[in-house]
């Protein structure tokens, strides 16, 4: 138990780690754009997963100013990044960019290469690690139609 508590710990801003997930440079000026309006000086973005959604995980980013113990924290184009150990396992090589459809609204997306299925509202998947996890998991929860209300 030791050594894996190590082996957490030691993941915090280590060089010899690449990022858990990369940042456009667009979504992380508009992050740094949101936190500057709200005065959040001295935050960071926090990435996780969590239960939840229509395809059972769900994605979430919040700003922050807590570390937290085995965090991996990282630096995207000067906004500071803190992710979790168990959402790093879901997270590792995905992607966060920031679409601006128009002049009065925009989205961030999350291109994630663990997902094996997503939500029409792109907002929850399924990992490889659920997939086929239970049997009598149906089309419609797969991925097919979106029952979310984001």
């Amino acid at each position: 138990m030791a050594i894996i508590e190590q082996d957490v710990i030691n993941l915090h801003q280590n060089d010899d780690y690449p990022p858990v997930l990369d940042i456009t440079e667009g979504a992380s000026l508009r992050l740094q754009g949101m936190m500057k309006e709200r005065n959040l000086e001295g935050y960071a973005l926090r990435v996780f997963v969590s239960g939840g959604g229509c395809s059972g995980l769900q994605y979430g980013m919040t700003f922050d100013n807590e570390e937290r113990m085995g965090d991996t924290i990282w630096n995207a184009y000067g906004l500071q990044v803190m992710v979790d150990p168990i959402s790093a396992r879901y997270l590792t090589g995905a992607t966060i960019s920031y679409q601006q459809d128009n002049m009065l609204a925009g989205a961030f997306k999350i291109d994630n290469p663990n997902a094996v299925s997503s939500c029409g509202c792109g907002h929850s998947f399924r990992s490889k690690e659920q997939q086929g996890a239970d049997e009598g998991y149906d089309d419609y929860n797969s991925g097919g139609g979106c029952g979310c209300s984001h």
